[in-house]
């Protein structure tokens, strides 16, 4: 294994241990808190969405195709920039980021949601509201619980992208893992071991996020993620 040193210089990354872990601790972190914000906005995104009621549902739709075609980049830049113009500068660097993937990531889940609403057999809400219940406790009772519950392996494969995402939050001095990299690059001009530990870091927080992926779809059937 000694051959590796010509190429690899082990002792810089032990150098940057800390570095590297304080990156992985913030990219979990962030990812944890805009994935339980995408998925309780995009509950309501989904309902707003599937509304009888035209401008309620073209302003979810308008939101939603708006997403989709503009890059995430686009979306962070707008964000960190046009903020401070619309309510004063009440944000960090880290909460802006965790408010445009919150943005980005909605959408999309919103989208998971609304199909999983849609698989639930139209039976149970007529039953549910034959015996009294109103529309909106079935909704909440009755359907959302049944669909999330389909949800969960498209919901991990979100998270999944979610948490590669994060990596675009460098651009706006966010440190997370990428930033971790990028540090150890610019402080040692070392590409090789910059960028292939990060890359083995994201590795490493990919398979331990397929592991639970896989323990919680024994618990509840179904396909781990596969992402």
């Amino acid at each position: 294994m000694l051959w590796l040193n010509d190429y690899f210089n082990f002792r810089i990354v032990a150098d940057y241990a800390d570095v590297f872990l304080e990156g992985i601790v913030n990219t979990v972190w962030i990812s944890l808190i805009c994935l339980a914000l995408s998925v309780f906005f995009g509950v309501f995104l989904a309902l707003m969405r599937m509304s009888r009621t035209g401008i309620v549902w073209r302003i979810a739709a308008a939101y939603i195709q708006f997403i989709r075609a503009t890059p995430l980049l686009i979306q962070i830049y707008l964000v960190y920039y046009g903020l401070p113009h619309l309510i004063g500068n009440f944000f960090n660097e880290m909460q802006t980021g965790i408010i445009a993937l919150t943005l980005h990531t909605t959408p999309f889940m919103a989208e998971i949601i609304r199909a999983g609403i849609i698989s639930v057999p139209r039976t149970q809400t007529e039953g549910a509201m034959a015996v009294g219940m109103s529309r909106s406790k079935t909704m909440f009772h009755i359907v959302l619980p049944q669909a999330i519950a389909k949800l969960i392996s498209p919901l991990l494969g979100q998270a999944v992208i979610l948490l590669k995402d994060t990596s675009l939050l460098s651009i706006i001095a966010v440190f997370e893992l990428m930033g971790a990299g990028l540090l150890m690059f610019s402080e040692t001009v070392s590409a090789a071991e910059s960028y292939v530990t990060t890359a083995l870091c994201y590795l490493t927080i990919y398979l331990l996020m397929l592991i639970i992926s896989g323990f919680i779809q024994r618990k509840l059937g179904g396909t781990a993620v596969n992402n």
